[in-house]
């Protein structure tokens, strides 16, 4: 199995904390939270999963390789445990870490993502960044435009030219590799169909997202037994940027009892 070096930020000293984005996402999403947990005496790394942020590119993308880009991440940091935080597709990523290599990972935060499987539905937004000619298009202000003929919701429009910059002084281009992304987009709504993982864990909801609902609980219970699922009120997908304050609460309560 071919692994990938995982390009990251660290901020802080202390316990090993590791932060897993979702799709077409990168650490730097979660900069206002790694700095918030580094000041309470953690070390957090704010991880760019393969075919994001400024991590290398690769054709392949599935759960058991970004598992293993993981481990390898955790042995050229030197970390024999941590606690992992995963997003969405992160989530995923951080589930099947944990069942496969259980003695690696101190404690579980899953965020609005359950081990089942979901439908593919980002192909409308993989079509709208499609539809950018990077050849005739020479500025933000231009991508956003042809975004928003496609995608209403300037959140998510931003969020995704978050990931935009200049591949040359003259041509703008997406961090994240959408050709591998697209082509390997069934891997990602793949449910956890094995192992469990019995220490602390922690499953955090988006009210309104519909990601996690009641029914999911038995679920997540047969492979997380120590589960704690919680559910912040009014949130969607992006619990952590839409509910930052309670998003950050819960964490910190969690991560309280860890110590």
């Amino acid at each position: 199995m071919e692994v990938v070096p995982l390009f990251s930020k660290v901020y802080g000293e202390g316990t090993p904390l590791i932060i897993l984005h979702g799709l077409f996402g990168m650490g730097d999403n979660w900069a206002t939270h790694a700095k918030h947990w580094a000041g309470l005496g953690w070390e957090v790394h704010a991880v760019d999963q393969r075919n994001h942020g400024k991590s290398p590119h690769h054709g392949k993308h599935n759960y058991e390789v970004m598992a293993a880009d993981l481990e390898a991440y955790m042995d050229a940091k030197g970390l024999n445990t941590s606690v992992i935080l995963g997003h969405s597709m992160g989530g995923k990523t951080a589930m099947h870490f944990a069942v496969s290599r259980p003695e690696r990972v101190r404690a579980l935060v899953v965020v609005d993502i359950a081990p089942k499987a979901y439908p593919i539905h980002h192909q409308e937004y993989i079509n709208a960044m499609n539809s950018i000619d990077f050849d005739a298009v020479h500025s933000r202000g231009a991508v956003d435009n042809i975004l928003a003929e496609r995608v209403n919701n300037a959140g998510i429009r931003q969020f995704f030219m978050k990931s935009l910059y200049w591949i040359t002084k003259e041509k703008l281009a997406f961090r994240f590799n959408l050709h591998a992304l697209e082509d390997q987009l069934q891997e990602v709504g793949t449910p956890l169909e094995f192992g469990y993982f019995d220490r602390p864990t922690l499953f955090i909801a988006g009210g309104a997202s519909g990601y996690i609902n009641d029914e999911d609980e038995d679920g997540i219970l047969d492979h997380f037994p120590a589960a704690q699922i919680e559910s912040i009120a009014n949130a969607g997908h992006w619990v952590h940027a839409e509910a930052r304050e309670p998003f950050s609460a819960a964490v910190n309560e969690f991560l309280e009892s860890l110590v």
